[in-house]
């Protein structure tokens, strides 16, 4: 299992997908959210839609192997879905905050933890400013988080540094390769 994460607008989701089509054997793990799908996002693709009444009875079920509350949203793996994936034999990537990571570390001590990051949190708050999916309000939040989660990257095995696309797709690429070799595929 391979943990991803780091802020907002670091570029993860687009480093993922650049894995997901580079390793054959790696299959991501949708993670459920409280927060209103974006523009083009589709439930079950991007993310499992939920109210905050349902998330929060996800959790009093225990169905959730890693979940955190950022920026007034919840977020979870649904964990059924991630162990089937590991019974398949695939090597599973989720895309986490850093509690969630931090909680993925504590009950899967074999995962791998992979740091994404822009290269200063300037470039941070730009990527958030072009986004234009939240208010000033939500932005500032985020940036907040953004400074100790970039404080907390020395917690994961690995990290990619995601200042120009090209050289950080090929450094994800690179990584998750030798960790789904290293794992065997699964």
């Amino acid at each position: 299992m391979i943990a991803v994460s780091g802020p907002s607008g670091a570029g993860k989701s687009t480093l993922i997908r650049a894995a997901l089509d580079a390793v054959p054997e790696l299959v991501y793990s949708v993670s459920a959210t409280t927060r209103r799908p974006r523009e083009g996002e589709i439930d079950g693709r991007d993310y499992v839609f939920l109210s905050r009444d349902m998330f929060e009875r996800w959790i009093d079920e225990g169905r959730f192997l890693e979940w955190a509350e950022y920026s007034e949203n919840l977020y979870g793996t649904p964990e059924h879905k991630v162990e089937e994936f590991l019974r398949s034999g695939r090597s599973v990537i989720l895309e986490i905050e850093l509690q969630g990571a931090r909680q993925v570390r504590e009950e899967r001590p074999d995962a791998v933890m992979v740091f994404v990051r822009p290269p200063d949190l300037e470039e941070t708050r730009r990527r958030l400013e072009d986004r234009a999916t939240e208010d000033l309000e939500a932005m500032e939040a985020r940036m907040t988080t953004a400074v100790s989660e970039v404080a907390a990257r020395s917690e994961f095995d690995y990290e990619v540094v995601n200042d120009d696309r090209e050289r950080a797709r090929e450094e994800m690429i690179e990584t998750i390769k030798n960790i789904v070799e290293r794992e065997g595929g699964a």
